[in-house]
């Protein structure tokens, strides 16, 4: 493997969206700093992004919202200036700089630069083609999807683990058959953007391209990690995409204040692994691992630096002690988990009885698409 590529800018986090606004640029630097910490950067060649230009921006977006994003007077009809997404100095800079940042990335594993290419600061997944979304501005993935595809791409998985729907990307892709999204989030019933149910599939020319699996409150660490490993690896197979693009919000954790899901950083940590293998056996051995939501500062340095880990291929176990003075966890999993109930699950193993009524939706809206058995 190619040393793994790891995008990092103080641009990118020059923004504020106000003191009480749970999308602050910390976030990223907190991870970094975490990554640091336990000697993860050396893995890498850490690489400083460039902007994206407004003829990358509008690949995915129309003009008139790009022009939106930079006016002086925020724009209601776009989205900006509202509660969720406040106006703010420097955010389309800084949102651009993420953007570029998740391009750079899809072009360096797409032209065989690098295998695998890390940004942390993307996975704005929620920002649609004309409109501010979910504290998104620019839909990063989107862009470098886009750009691969314009550039001889004929097949990209796009995985979204965020606890919310990744409706933005599969909103862009939605009738393009040459992109597979698969979101793993909590019910909208329960949870915005409120949709991502199982029956939304795709449109007309691309059915069974859009798979969604809408968890109930208080899923737990088997029942997420069998939905993951049960879903995943047979689309991957049938689809055969050449390269794997992952959102990997922390938000699933059990300590996240925006959603309710009930799972550990360990069952998390596991699943970014699995991803990581299936993306070099699966994929050819393309991979672009993205950040996204995650809302306590604790649990997102600690998911991403597992995200990180796994890019470099290099374990970090459960009983790393996090640095003296850490606001948080004492190590970097979570005290209490039966790590030997976890280990049950992985790449290879996939555990299809007593499926979760969630996940047996899904195959049924799903599989038959792809020549596969629904579950259930």
């Amino acid at each position: 493997m190619n040393t793994p590529l790891l995008f990092s800018s103080t641009e990118m986090r020059r923004y504020s969206l106000g003191d009480t606004h749970p999308m602050g640029p910390g976030r990223f630097q907190h991870a970094m700093g975490l990554a640091d910490y336990f000697g993860l950067l050396s893995e890498f060649d850490v690489v400083k992004p460039r902007p994206a230009r407004t003829s990358e921006l509008t690949l995915v977006h129309t003009p008139d919202y790009v022009d939106a994003t930079r006016a002086e007077v925020p724009s209601a009809r776009y989205g900006i200036g509202t509660e969720d997404n406040p106006a703010a100095h420097g955010l389309s800079t800084a949102a651009a700089y993420i953007a570029g940042a998740t391009l750079q990335a899809a072009q360096a594993v797409w032209t065989g630069d690098t295998n695998v290419a890390v940004n942390l600061a993307g996975g704005l997944h929620h920002s649609f083609r004309d409109s501010m979304t979910g504290f998104c501005m620019y839909n990063d993935a989107a862009v470098a999807i886009q750009w691969m595809l314009d550039n001889g791409a004929e097949r990209v998985a796009y995985l979204d683990l965020d606890a919310h729907h990744g409706d933005g990307v599969e909103s862009i892709f939605w009738d393009d058959p040459r992109v597979l999204t698969i979101s793993i989030h909590e019910s909208g019933l329960y949870l915005f953007p409120g949709t991502g149910f199982a029956h939304e599939i795709g449109g007309e020319r691309a059915q069974g391209t859009a798979v969604n699996l809408a968890l109930p409150r208080n899923t737990t660490d088997t029942e997420w990690l069998q939905a993951i490993h049960a879903l995943i690896p047979p689309l991957l197979r049938q689809f055969k995409p050449q390269v794997l693009v992952s959102q990997h919000g922390s938000d699933p954790h059990k300590a996240d204040p925006l959603a309710d899901l009930d799972l550990s950083l360990d069952a998390m940590a596991l699943a970014y692994r699995s991803v990581a293998a299936w993306a070099k056996k699966l994929a050819e051995d393309r991979w672009i691992a993205l950040g996204g939501g995650g809302y306590r500062m604790d649990s997102v340095a600690r998911a991403w630096v597992q995200v990180i880990a796994a890019a470099a291929e290099v374990e970090l176990p459960a009983n790393s002690t996090m640095p003296s003075g850490w606001e948080g966890s004492k190590t970097i999993g979570d005290e209490g988990v039966d790590l030997d109930v976890l280990n049950e699950f992985g790449p290879q193993n996939i555990i299809t009885s007593c499926p979760h009524a969630a996940l047996t939706q899904t195959t049924k809206a799903v599989f038959p698409y792809w020549g596969l058995r629904p579950y259930g």
